[in-house]
């Protein structure tokens, strides 16, 4: 049985090695699995749980602004957002409603907005109840939420998103991928340097992270062939936005997040709010 597990979880995370350009330093591993930085490690995933919700929720808003999703999907976000930024609430998310699938009233004549929506709905239901596992385990360790400066990982990527569009849209699910990709390869290093609690649940979001940056590069494939751009060109821009990442995640880094680069001196900072605004 272990062995059959062992071979699956090579075939889940091969494709994704194989996408990212290069693999997490092990200074990283290292710095990551001292239990002085469980804390940390924690409330940075916390907050990478609801920035990857928030990015989908804004592609919802941006691309698909006359669904009917799009008059609605900030209030998924509103428990979780007065939660973590502000303070508000208790943290039980269980009335907390996000649709499992859409509608027939949601569906659209534009085959990738229909896939957008179909995706990113999906993508924000799995992200919110992540970021509810990880405060549930938070709280059982009294680990408490305290303000968090922002890494410069994402905005790092952001800096190389070309602005006009389809372009602009292809780059951010480029970039969501690679993201994702990312998650999902340091899960499966770091799992099995943590307790037995954190290997656990770090191996059970394999398999949705690994899903999630699919996702992301089927939406770009769509897009492209749709606006009539050849995939050659998406190819180039997978390739020229991979190695950004890959910089970012190899360069020296003074703070300590959970896509931060080799670390050097780190310390927790004063926080800014987080929003839609500031993702990818």
């Amino acid at each position: 049985m272990r062995l059959h597990m062992e071979k699956k979880m090579v075939e889940l995370l091969e494709p994704v090695q194989g996408f990212l350009h290069c693999s997490t330093p092990q200074a990283w591993l290292d710095e990551a699995a001292k239990p002085e930085n469980t804390s940390m490690l924690l409330l940075d995933h916390l907050h990478c749980e609801l920035k990857a919700a928030q990015s989908a929720t804004f592609l919802i808003r941006r691309y698909a602004p006359e669904s009917q999703l799009a008059g609605h999907v900030l209030s998924w976000l509103e428990p979780y957002e007065d939660f973590l930024y502000r303070g508000r609430g208790s943290g039980d998310f269980s009335q907390a409603a996000v649709p499992s699938k859409l509608g027939l009233k949601d569906r659209n004549h534009d085959p990738v907005v229909n896939e957008l929506l179909s995706k990113m709905v999906l993508l924000i239901k799995e992200e919110l109840h992540h970021f509810q596992q990880v405060w549930e385990i938070m709280e059982a360790r009294d680990i408490e939420i305290v303000p968090l400066s922002a890494a410069r990982y994402a905005a790092g990527l952001r800096r190389h998103m070309r602005t006009h569009e389809p372009a602009a849209f292809i780059d951010k699910l480029i970039l969501g991928a690679y993201i994702e990709a990312r998650s999902c390869e340091r899960f499966a290093k770091l799992a099995p340097l943590l307790d037995t609690e954190l290997e656990r649940f770090y191996t059970s979001l394999l398999r949705s992270e690994a899903r999630h940056y699919q996702d992301y590069l089927a939406l770009a494939d769509l897009l492209a062939e749709q606006a009539g751009t050849p995939l050659t060109s998406v190819q180039d821009r997978i390739q020229v936005l991979g190695e950004v990442e890959a910089e970012l995640i190899t360069a020296d880094d003074d703070q300590f997040r959970f896509h931060s680069g080799k670390p050097l001196n780190h310390s927790q900072e004063i926080a800014i709010e987080g929003s839609a605004t500031d993702l990818i």
